[in-house]
């Protein structure tokens, strides 16, 4: 019976040391109050504030209240200290005006691609059509200076391959013939007055060489002189041989045909060397020297390559074409290359001096300038304006607007500009009036506001002012639909537009400008011209006291809608 007592004691106490064992543990889960309830309420993180909605799909829109966008999906929350992607920036790092913040998500999403600025030789290669044509200089044409007939064709084709002093027709003329007799009678008078004075020799002899003289002019050979020298017997006919080795590109002469002086009656051309003619454009003529190397290739030979070089490039530009003739000359062994063939000119141009350069898809032309997107930070871009050089492969010359080893956007970046408002950005650089920033502090009115609170014209906190003109007027609205956005305003004349007073419909930029107002009511505005024809709203006040000056209109919280309907003139 002991022996049970004492069993019983032992585990009575082993279950209260177990039990304050446990307590032990979990006294410091209970935070009296105290010093541990004021550290618990430090730790806690403070709310924050809520500034508006933006659409769920990146778009130019933003409200005051949560809603749905036409596909059914909620608008996104945008918290004080945020940027437009919902991500907070990181602590102390303010981003600059002229900067475009992305999320790292949009950012992957979008597909961006950076490259770095770097030195490097603008070199590229400048392709043109053209064409091959025979070397002008090495083109020979027959044509007796002389009347006469042919006699006898020794070539009688076009196209054939003849050699140089190879006959190529006989031709019988009287003149020449008359002017052989006057020649040789000269001679024999020359010998028969050998015995006479020095005087009546030296008549005679100026008379033989006269009539040498002319038949050497009628281009007669030094061979056919020579024989008329030593035989004194004058030939009937007379042949006339090829003046160079090629082909006979063209052919008149007909056997037993006359022909006049100056007919052409053969055409040979020398085909060793041709020319290729090619067509550049007017942008690449400038880059383009005389003396620069050039690869030719033919449908003909499509895995041969002919080289030649720039022997002239023609200073008249073809207006049809818009383009400049450049000369290449290259040889042509073995005739391989004809004539009016169709050829592809390859021209290697460009500096061999490093400068900075840029891909040219990192440019976005704007039309008035040129501007390329600097990643400065994770998930910011910086537009600078940049002055331009050179253009090479892929590559063009930055002169002035990016230093060396700076990351700009090559891929996506009229992506960015559509999806971060691009626009306002680009508006600070200059102060450009077509382009806004929004300033700070702005925020949509807050839900909730009763009709008779005084109206607050804002600027959009997420969008810019549309890049259009504005104008400005007083009114009175004559009604308004915050459903659809619209209203009706009986305003006054419009000086910028030369508008009378008349009552017509507008789309307002944002359904928080319609907020606080009531019929009737005097109002200043102004708006812009989205598109032809379709007006929208961009900031509307009520108007102040007679005798006052109007109050400048403030943007709206929310940005571009689709333009309402124009009616009344």
């Amino acid at each position: 019976m002991k022996a049970i007592h004492v069993a019983l004691a032992v585990v009575v106490l082993s279950a209260v040391g177990a039990g304050s064992y446990w307590l032990g543990t979990r006294a410091p889960a209970a935070a009296p109050d105290g010093a541990n309830g004021a550290s618990a309420t430090a730790d806690s993180p403070k709310p924050r504030k809520l500034l508006y909605y933006r659409n769920p799909m990146g778009l130019a829109d933003t409200s005051p209240t949560p809603k749905k966008d036409p596909m059914g999906m909620d608008y996104i929350a945008v918290y004080e200290g945020e940027d437009e992607s919902g991500s907070a920036g990181p602590a102390g790092a303010a981003a600059s005006p002229n900067q475009v913040r992305i999320s790292t998500e949009k950012i992957q999403k979008l597909g961006v691609r950076t490259e770095a600025a770097q030195m490097r030789s603008l070199g590229r290669t400048v392709r043109a059509s053209g064409r091959v044509e025979p070397d002008e200089r090495r083109v020979y044409v027959i044509a007796p200076k002389f009347e006469g007939y042919v006699e006898r064709l020794h070539v009688n084709v076009t196209g054939q391959p003849v050699t140089k002093g190879q006959p190529l027709f006989e031709a019988y003329s009287p003149e020449l013939v008359s002017a052989q007799r006057e020649y040789a009678i000269a001679m024999q008078g020359t010998q028969a007055m050998k015995d006479a004075g020095a005087d009546a020799q030296s008549g005679m002899q100026q008379l033989a060489e006269s009539s040498l003289t002319r038949l050497r002019n009628w281009d007669l050979s030094s061979a056919q002189v020579t024989a008329l020298i030593n035989s004194g017997q004058v030939q009937r006919s007379i042949s006339f041989p090829s003046p160079v080795s090629g082909v006979v590109t063209e052919k008149k002469a007909l056997q037993g045909m006359r022909f006049m002086p100056g007919e052409m009656l053969y055409q040979v051309t020398d085909l060793s060397s041709v020319w290729v003619i090619a067509d550049l454009s007017e942008q690449d003529i400038g880059s383009v020297r005389t003396g620069a190397n050039a690869k030719v290739t033919v449908t003909a030979y499509p895995n041969e390559v002919f080289r030649g070089r720039i022997t002239y490039v023609y200073p008249t530009l073809k207006a049809d074409t818009r383009s400049v003739p450049v000369r290449v000359e290259l040889a042509n062994p073995g005739q391989r290359l004809k004539p009016a063939m169709f050829a592809q000119v390859e021209l290697a141009v460009g500096g061999r001096t490093p400068v900075l350069t840029v891909p040219d898809s990192a440019v976005i032309d704007t039309g008035t300038r040129r501007l390329v997107l600097v990643q400065v930070g994770e998930g910011r871009f910086e537009p600078r304006e940049v002055e331009l050089g050179g253009r090479g492969e892929n590559f063009v010359e930055v002169i002035k607007g990016v230093s060396d080893g700076e990351q700009v956007v090559v891929a996506a970046n009229f992506l960015i500009d559509a999806e971060s408002n691009l626009k306002a950005a680009v508006g600070g650089l200059s102060g450009h009036s077509g382009y806004g920033n929004a300033p700070k502090g702005s925020e949509p009115a807050a839900s909730g506001a009763t009709p008779s609170a005084p109206i607050a014209p804002t600027w959009p906190a997420t969008a810019p002012a549309p890049a259009k003109v504005g104008h400005k007027a007083t009114g009175t609205v004559d009604s308004f639909d915050p459903k659809t956005g619209t209203l009706s305003l009986s305003h006054g004349p419009v000086a910028t537009l030369k508008w009378p007073a008349m009552t017509m419909k507008f789309k307002a930029a944002n359904t928080a400008l319609l907020k606080g107002l009531l019929p009737g009511q005097a109002v200043s505005f102004e708006f812009v011209e989205r598109q032809p024809g379709e007006y929208v709203v961009t900031a509307i006040a009520a108007a102040p006291g007679i005798g006052s000056t109007p109050p400048a209109p403030k943007a709206a919280p929310a940005a571009s809608a689709a333009a309402g309907s124009h009616s009344g003139h």
